[in-house]
């Protein structure tokens, strides 16, 4: 006889980054934290900022409090709110299922008022009226009417995978109008230095083309190259 799956498994112990860690991302865009990770560990254009910044704050960061929640079920979700750090940015894999919502407007005011920094899902949400007085960034899949269920089973701080990004409690998620980058736990540091490297060489440059410059030096080199092949 299959004995039936528990309704909650939950991680012990939640690893979350230091503060100096968390802050060293202040300002990083998502696009060059992936730059940082050689152009990877992004999700796509499936998972966008709910309302393209009009009403809600355009970005957002903090270490992922990771949810298992699966298709159409909110149960695990309401259950993690227990371990919602400040600052944490609530990840939710809803296995892709697009035909009901994730959450609704309760569900943004609980994350909120438990002081969530954002909140990412690769499902639908619903009540958009109310969800965007609520102030709480969120980047999901669009909308979507139908409501979820209660039932379970769900897991909370254990590894997930949102649009076919493998993601572990208190890895470093980066998010803005661009989309989502997902920095893990043991590269932290690593890309919060290499963020910081790339954004000073981008400001060297912005300085460059508002002088004038056409063009990176570069693409004369690359013209001038062995590899290219001039014809009539």
């Amino acid at each position: 006889m299959i004995e039936d799956p528990p309704l909650l498994t939950i991680k012990k112990t939640l690893r979350r980054p230091s503060s100096a860690q968390i802050k060293a991302f202040e300002g990083v865009p998502s696009a060059v934290a992936s730059d940082a990770m050689a152009g990877g560990s992004a999700m796509s254009s499936a998972v966008r900022h709910l309302d393209g910044g009009q009403r809600l704050p355009a970005t957002a960061y903090g270490p992922a409090l990771t949810v298992e929640s699966g298709p159409a079920d909110l149960y695990a979700l309401l259950a993690a709110l227990k371990f919602l750090q400040p600052g944490d940015m609530v990840v939710s894999a809803f296995g892709g299922y697009q035909k009901c919502a994730h959450i609704g407007d309760k569900m943004a005011n609980f994350m909120k008022n438990s002081g969530a920094a954002g909140f990412v899902t690769d499902g639908p949400i619903r009540d958009l009226h109310d969800v965007l007085p609520v102030g709480l960034p969120i980047w999901c899949s669009g909308l979507a009417p139908a409501t979820p269920f209660e039932n379970g089973p769900g897991k909370i701080g254990l590894p997930i995978l949102v649009d076919g990004l493998h993601i572990e409690n208190g890895d470093m998620i980066i998010a803005d109008l661009d989309g989502v980058t997902v920095v893990p736990f043991d590269q932290i540091d690593d890309v919060a230095a290499k963020s910081a490297e790339i954004l000073r060489l981008e400001s060297d440059l912005d300085v460059e083309v508002a002088n004038g410059l056409k063009r990176p030096d570069i693409v004369d080199e690359w013209v001038a190259g062995d590899r290219v092949k001039w014809v009539d």
